[in-house]
């Protein structure tokens, strides 16, 4: 799913080439894409985009007369900017935009369509979209830290939630914790005030320099490798890869279509995290550490 440091990139890009322009017409290829009937999408039409903001992981088009065209790209939503009048193919093409200076196209791959365009009406509907997260990148230490410890959960939890932080999903958040030094199950009201510090700037550090990483690999180009797993990041999406900081085997824990990845030596004292899938086969015989764990895989080969 694009990230906060993804749809930052996006809405430079899109304000480049549509902010001032003229929507001419929507196009929606995909029955399951509009979840709002109030007000029409036709009202979109022939208004001017004044307006680009981030709503958490969403995208916002503002319009005349305080309209909005909210974009969720969920997991496989993809942007592409096209010529004018760009074709769509269904199943894969959700939607099109039409400006007189070219289409902005919204794909989604895979089966599952997941991705929701909503039109609100003013600010109080656009409100209403929000999970009300804090944006890390505008807070300061004592208000993350209450955000953080309000409620007890897991790090990786309070992290990828969007009540509690804004814009931050699964790849970031791995990324954030290993910079930190910390378990993705470490609770947050049992955090020393020097570890909340070191999430605090490693989160700030880590999303600053990823915007800057997608905006140099852009540049003045449209984004179309909007991707979770890139091979600069330390941990996420390298599974079984050596620790950039220590050598150490990556690791991760799966459950229903996520994993977390993270180094056993960083960030868990040395100790594996059970993976629900395998712990609930081998229950007590659960590997203690990485030695232990390849040890009993090669026992089962």
């Amino acid at each position: 799913m694009p990230e906060l440091p993804d749809i930052v990139v996006y809405i430079e890009a899109l304000e480049n080439r549509i902010l001032n322009q003229r929507l001419d017409r929507v196009r929606i290829a995909s029955p399951f894409l509009l979840r709002t009937a109030t007000p029409p999408v036709s009202e979109a039409e022939g208004k001017t985009v004044t307006h680009l903001r981030r709503l958490g992981k969403r995208i916002c088009i503002g319009l005349e007369n305080n309209l909005w065209l909210v974009l969720h790209l969920m997991i496989a939503g993809r942007l592409h900017w096209k010529k004018t009048n760009a074709k769509l193919s269904p199943p894969r093409s959700l939607a099109a935009f039409d400006f007189p200076n070219g289409t902005l196209l919204w794909t989604e791959a895979g089966s599952k369509k997941r991705a929701s365009l909503h039109v609100a009406g003013g600010q109080e509907a656009l409100a209403a979209l929000d999970p009300g997260g804090l944006e890390v990148l505008d807070s300061d230490l004592q208000r993350f830290t209450e955000a953080l410890t309000k409620s007890n959960h897991t790090l990786k939890r309070a992290l990828t939630d969007p009540r509690i932080f804004s814009g931050i999903g699964n790849a970031y958040s791995d990324e954030i914790l290993f910079e930190a030094k910390l378990s993705p199950f470490a609770l947050t009201q049992k955090l020393k005030p020097e570890e909340i510090t070191r999430l605090y700037e490693a989160a700030r550090a880590n999303l600053t320099e990823w915007i800057n990483r997608l905006r140099e690999e852009t540049g003045e180009t449209f984004p179309e490798k909007v991707t979770a797993f890139r091979p600069e990041m330390a941990v996420h999406g390298r599974y079984k890869q050596p620790c950039p900081r220590c050598q150490s085997k990556i690791q991760r824990i799966r459950y229903a279509s996520n994993e977390t990845n993270y180094c056993p030596t960083c960030q868990t004292g040395g100790k594996l995290l059970a993976d629900r899938a395998l712990s609930r086969l081998l229950r007590e015989d659960w590997p203690r550490t990485p030695e232990e764990l390849e040890l009993l895989k090669r026992e089962r080969t």
